[in-house]
């Protein structure tokens, strides 16, 4: 490229970040203003320097807009995708699940943007109707008390510390689908913000914080097989999708995600045939801590685990904030670990054996005080008097209705059964079920294998 032609871009450049640093003066968002600034000016431009402004700039066409609280709306238009679906594809469709294959990227960053980008109207209608992004986590952050800004920066610098890539693919995320990074930032902390934010009265009634799945689980002579129901908030029907990411190392992995969150808060793979499923655990307020590490930075972590070993190595060295519940799964040894985890770095390690064994959303072996869930008691008393002795019983204990209160399949008002999750480590294989499991409508099957390596 001629030097006339160098300059002219770099004169052009200045003149962008210019625009964008003025307009976010004029919305006056103070807080999202230092955040955006920071990240997408000082981190990105310094970082990335002249070849991730060349791909930012040749295609940003999204605009400034003022929101209730002003938000900057950024990302490239024009910028042609390097992706594509090896495993399958399909149009975005709320009746079908997406699968985008993406990398492998210069960085994570560039992963994050392309994945925003392909999901930017899933990404945004997701944020437009999710009740608790409204009316909790967006006030909570917006009134800036000292409660709230103590509490998001302790949560943003510890995990950016911690995890400085899966940071950059969150900036990602929100620069290539047009949504505002607090907003991105704010669903991926949800339950470590909600766990602070007052309970009052008849709004907080409506805020269902359980993400309420069910596992069961059995390695016995003739089968060793994980079933996962994946339940959400009404907000998350619809605006899920699968990643496919492709690591600079060659290796991948494979996650179910919700829109605008880091694969996967749910369930996934990688080439080195680990697999897991998690599920949501409700710690007592006094075993919560706060500016903790979040736990989709470390299920997202976990994707790039190259054993059962190394996934407990990662779940263990984190000081999380709240707690979790872990299904790892090892295919080259055949087992099935169920790990419970707390703050202040408490963790309890249980071996799936013979006996069948069904984990809803309550801690069953980590000692710890924990919140009464009266729906996740329910579902444990009805799976153990379920026949469990097939990979049949297995859908059709998953599949099952018969407590209208609190059935283990869920249809709403507030939680649904997105999908159920089946992995066979005889077979190899993790197949993806939409609708009720018992009618087993399939609609994806992986081979999760260990890969050798590249």
């Amino acid at each position: 490229m001629r030097r006339p032609e160098l300059e002219e871009r770099e004169k052009n450049r200045e003149e962008r970040v210019a625009d964008l640093k003025k307009a976010l003066e004029e919305l006056n968002a103070k807080y999202l203003v230092l955040e955006i600034e920071k990240a997408l000016v000082e981190d990105e431009l310094d970082q990335r320097q002249s070849d991730t402004l060349q791909m930012l700039g040749e295609g940003i066409s999204c605009v400034l807009t003022g929101l209730a609280y002003g938000a900057m709306l950024v990302a490239t238009g024009s910028m042609q995708s390097k992706s594509h679906s090896k495993m399958g594809s399909c149009s975005v469709d709320r009746e079908r699940l997406e699968m985008f294959e993406v990398g492998p990227c210069k960085d994570a960053f560039e992963m994050g943007l392309l994945i925003g980008q392909r999901f930017s109207k899933l990404i945004r209608s997701r944020v437009a109707r999710d009740l608790i992004l409204q009316n909790h986590l967006r006030p909570f952050a917006l009134a800036q008390t000292p409660r709230s800004e103590s509490l998001l920066k302790a949560l943003f610098d510890s995990n950016k510390s911690k995890f400085p890539r899966h940071w950059d693919e969150l900036l990602g995320t929100a620069a290539g689908s047009c949504v505002p990074l607090l907003d991105i930032l704010l669903i991926n902390f949800r339950k470590e913000i909600l766990a602070f934010i007052p309970k009052e009265g008849a709004k907080s009634a409506s805020v269902d914080t359980s993400d309420d799945c069910s596992d069961v689980a059995v390695v016995g002579e003739s089968m060793a097989i994980v079933a996962h129901n994946e339940d959400a908030n009404v907000a998350l029907v619809g605006h899920t999708y699968l990643i496919k990411g492709i690591l600079p190392d060659g290796h991948f992995f494979v996650g179910y995600t919700y829109a605008g969150e880091l694969p996967s808060c749910a369930f996934g793979f990688n080439s080195h045939g680990l697999a897991f499923t998690l599920d949501s655990v409700p710690p007592a307020e006094n075993e919560i801590v706060a500016g903790g590490i979040g736990r989709n930075f470390i299920s997202r972590d976990l994707l790039e685990a190259s054993s059962m070993d190394d996934a407990l190595s990662r779940i263990q060295s984190s000081e999380v904030s709240l707690g979790h519940s872990y299904n790892l799964i090892e295919t080259k040894t055949r087992r099935i670990f169920n790990v419970e985890t707390a703050s202040r770095k408490r963790i309890s390690v249980y071996e799936v054996g013979e006996i069948p064994f069904f984990h809803a959303n309550m801690y069953l072996h980590l000692p710890i005080n924990q919140v009464h869930d009266e729906n996740s008691i329910s579902r444990q008393k009805r799976a153990s008097v379920l026949t469990k002795n097939s990979k049949g019983d297995f859908l059709s204990l998953l599949g099952d209705m018969d407590d209208k209160n609190y059935p283990i399949y869920m249809t709403g008002p507030l939680l649904h059964t997105l999908c159920t999750a089946l992995i066979d480590l005889d077979k190899q294989t993790l197949s993806i079920i939409e609708g009720n499991p018992k009618k087993g409508d399939v609609s994806y099957v992986f081979s999760i294998s260990p890969q050798k390596s590249p």
